[in-house]
């Protein structure tokens, strides 16, 4: 059984962050939460999703809501991208892949003909109170953080 479940509390996430500390997702209760995963810094349509994350983060905020971007990538590689693209939250560091496999996000992938295991592009919303409220898997990045906000605004 997976260990997400929409309508059941989200698992318990933990995970070093470019803020500084570790990022708890039980310590963000009483907001929102927007978890998105993806493959990997400074590629083309990782960095048009952080963009597109950005560019709607006032309007997240205003909707009570946290907003935070995972992958496998250490915090350097994580601090870097998130100056070179100016992105107003936080990029959580998950190179043991332990996130990962708590959203069950790690699937067959192939590249070039070549097959081979990585990060799924998901996203979660948790609400206020702790609860997985929806997932997207296999994301495509247009319109997809619009879609997550009107989402947000429907809790």
């Amino acid at each position: 059984m997976s260990k997400t479940e929409v309508g059941r509390k989200a698992p318990k996430l933990v995970l070093p962050s470019t803020g500084g500390e570790r990022f708890s997702l039980a310590a963000a209760k009483g907001s929102n939460v927007v978890i998105y995963f993806y493959p990997r810094d400074n590629t083309s349509g990782c960095t048009r999703e952080a963009e597109d994350f950005r560019d709607l983060h006032g309007a997240f905020r205003k909707a009570n809501t946290v907003v935070v971007g995972i992958s496998p990538d250490g915090l350097e590689s994580h601090h870097k991208f998130k100056a070179k693209f100016k992105l107003p939250f936080a990029l959580l560091s998950d190179e043991d892949k332990a996130g990962c496999e708590l959203f069950d996000v790690i699937r067959e992938k192939s590249m070039y003909g070549r097959k081979f295991m990585g990060v799924e592009r998901s996203t979660f919303l948790v609400d206020a109170e702790g609860q997985l409220r929806r997932e997207w898997r296999k994301v495509k990045v247009d319109g997809h953080a619009a879609q997550v906000l009107e989402a947000v605004k429907s809790l």
